[in-house]
C-alpha cells in the first residue's frame, strides 16, 4: 500500500506542477489538484537574419575578386536593359574581365517585375550551369535574381510552390541554392539584405512573393556612387520605401503577440514582427531618412545625402526584413497591381506604373492615423523624429501628428496628391480592397486588427493627401 500510495502522491505532484518548456509555458490551473497544459499560440522567440554588407565608394571593383575566391566557373549577371548601359553595369564587368571570370548576362529584368517575367527569368537560368549569380540593379532586378537562382536549384518545383500563401502553396524551401551577389544601385527597397522577392501576381493584379531566409544574398555590396545614376524621382520614390520600411516595422505587431506558434524553427516567418534588434535598425534609419532625404531628391550630385540614403536602406533592410511591414505594404500591392494608364516619371519602361515606393506611401498618412491608438508612443516617437513638436501632444492624437507630418513630407517633395492623381477613384476601392486580402503574411502584422470595411475606408481616405 505504501507504494501505491507513493504512486498517487508523484501523480498529483506532476499535475500540479507547471509546464515550463517554452511551446507550453502558458499553463494555468483549473482548482486545486487540477492542471491543464495548453499549448502556446503565440511566439516567444525571434531570430535575426541578414546578408553580408560590404559598403564603400567604389567597392564594386572588388566583385571579380569575391568571385575568383567562391570558385566561380560560370556566373550569371542579371540587371535591366536601361542600366546595362550606365556605370554600375560597366563598373562590375570591369572587375569581372579584369579578374578572369566567365559570365552570361540576362538583361530583361522588368521594373516592378511579374509572375511572367520571373519566369522568363527563371528559365533562362535552367538554360545554363550557373554557380554564381550577381544582381546588379534595385528591388526588380535583386528579387528576380532571387527567383531564378531558387527554381534554377529546384528544377522540380512547380512555380507556385514557394510563393506566399494563400496565393501560393508557401512551402518552406529545405534545399540550397547557389551564392548570390547584389549590387543595389536604388536607395529604398534593401532587397540586399533580405529573403524576399516580390512580383505581381498578374491573374490577381496583386503584388505577392517569396519569403525564405534561404534566398537572401550570400553579399550585398553596397557602393554609394551607384545612386548618383538615379533620377530625382527614383531617388524619391526609393526614399519613401525606406520611409515606410522604417515606420512598419517599427510600429508592427510585437513578435511575442504573433500567431501562430511555429512548431518547427523552419516554419518561423522572416516577417516576426517588432522586436529589440529590428527597432534600433528601424528607427535608427528613420532618423538618417529625416536628415537627408530632402537632400538627396533635390540635389544629384550630394553624395554625402545619396550615400546615407543607400546606408539608410540597408538599415531599414535589416530592420523589416526580420520585424516585417504591415498595412502601407499590403495595400500597396493592388495599387500598383492594378495600374491603369499613370506614368512614372523619371523611370524609362513602356508600360504604365505606380512605382513601389509611391504606391506604398500614398497611403501612409491614412494607415499611422489608424494604427496610432495600439501603441500611441512609438507613433510619437516616429513623428518627432521627422520633425513634429510633441512635447504638448496627447496620446490619443498620436496618429493625426504623425499623419500631419507625413502629409506635409510628402507635399515637400512634390507626392502626387493621393491615389485620386496616380489613376484611381472610389469605383476602384472594392477591388483594391479584394486585392489586399491575400496580403496576409504582412496585413497580419498590423497593430491593429481591422476589417474589409476598415481597408475601404483606408483606401477613401488616401484618394486626396492635401
Amino acid at each position: 500500500m505504501a507504494g501505491r500510495d507513493r504512486i498517487v502522491q508523484l501523480l498529483r505532484q506532476l499535475e500540479r506542477a507547471a509546464c515550463r518548456c517554452p511551446a507550453h509555458s502558458n499553463t494555468y490551473h483549473q482548482g486545486a489538484g487540477a492542471a491543464t497544459c495548453t499549448i502556446r499560440k503565440t511566439d516567444y522567440a525571434f531570430e535575426m537574419a541578414s546578408s553580408n554588407i560590404r559598403y564603400g565608394k567604389g567597392v564594386s571593383r572588388e566583385i571579380g575578386m569575391d568571385l575568383q575566391n567562391l570558385g566561380a566557373r560560370n556566373v550569371c549577371l542579371m540587371t535591366d536593359k536601361n542600366l546595362s548601359r550606365l556605370p554600375p553595369v560597366k563598373a562590375v564587368l570591369e572587375s569581372l574581365t579584369k579578374n578572369g571570370v566567365n559570365y552570361k548576362i540576362y538583361d530583361n529584368v522588368r521594373v516592378e517585375p511579374t509572375d511572367s517575367s520571373f519566369k522568363e527569368a527563371i528559365s533562362f537560368a535552367k538554360n545554363e550551369s550557373f554557380d554564381v549569380y550577381v544582381a546588379v540593379g534595385g528591388g526588380s532586378v535583386i528579387d528576380t535574381c532571387k527567383a531564378a537562382n531558387l527554381y534554377a536549384c529546384h528544377p522540380d518545383a512547380d512555380f507556385l510552390d514557394f510563393v506566399n500563401a494563400p496565393i501560393g502553396r508557401g512551402k518552406p524551401i529545405t534545399g540550397t541554392v547557389k551564392p548570390l551577389i547584389a549590387v543595389p544601385t536604388t536607395a529604398g527597397t534593401g532587397s540586399e539584405t533580405t529573403g524576399v522577392a516580390i512580383f505581381d501576381y498578374e491573374p490577381l493584379k496583386a503584388k505577392t512573393g517569396i519569403a525564405s531566409r534561404a534566398i537572401r544574398p550570400t553579399l550585398g555590396i553596397v557602393d554609394p556612387t551607384h545612386t548618383l545614376s538615379m533620377p530625382a524621382r527614383v531617388a524619391a520614390n526609393s526614399g519613401f520605401d525606406v520611409l515606410c520600411h522604417a515606420l512598419e516595422s517599427y510600429t508592427a505587431l510585437p513578435y511575442n503577440q504573433r500567431s501562430p506558434y511555429p512548431p518547427n524553427p523552419i516554419n518561423r516567418p522572416a516577417y516576426q514582427g517588432s522586436n529589440p534588434i529590428s527597432d534600433v535598425w528601424s528607427r535608427h534609419a528613420l532618423n538618417v531618412v529625416a536628415k537627408y532625404m530632402k537632400r538627396a531628391v533635390r540635389d544629384p550630385e550630394d553624395l554625402e545625402a545619396r550615400s546615407s540614403m543607400h546606408l539608410a536602406s540597408v538599415f531599414a533592410g535589416i530592420g523589416f526584413g526580420n520585424a516585417g511591414v504591415h498595412l502601407c505594404h499590403g495595400m500597396s500591392y493592388p495599387i500598383a497591381g492594378n495600374v491603369k494608364t499613370h506614368t512614372a516619371k523619371g523611370y524609362s519602361v513602356e508600360h504604365p506604373l505606380v512605382p513601389h515606393g509611391l504606391s506604398v506611401v500614398l497611403t501612409s498618412p491614412a494607415v499611422f492615423n489608424f494604427t496610432a491608438p495600439m501603441c500611441p508612443e512609438r507613433h510619437l516617437d516616429a513623428a518627432e523624429i521627422l520633425g513634429a513638436d510633441i512635447r504638448q501632444v496627447k496620446r490619443e492624437d498620436a496618429g493625426a501628428v504623425l499623419a500631419d507630418v507625413l502629409r506635409q513630407f510628402l507635399f515637400d517633395l512634390q507626392v502626387e496628391d493621393g491615389l485620386g492623381a496616380v489613376g484611381y477613384s472610389k469605383d476602384d476601392i472594392p477591388a483594391l480592397v479584394k486585392g489586399t486580402i491575400p496580403q496576409e503574411r504582412v496585413t497580419k502584422l498590423s497593430p491593429r486588427e481591422h476589417t474589409e470595411e476598415d481597408l475601404a475606408e483606408l483606401f477613401e481616405a488616401s484618394m486626396k493627401l492635401y
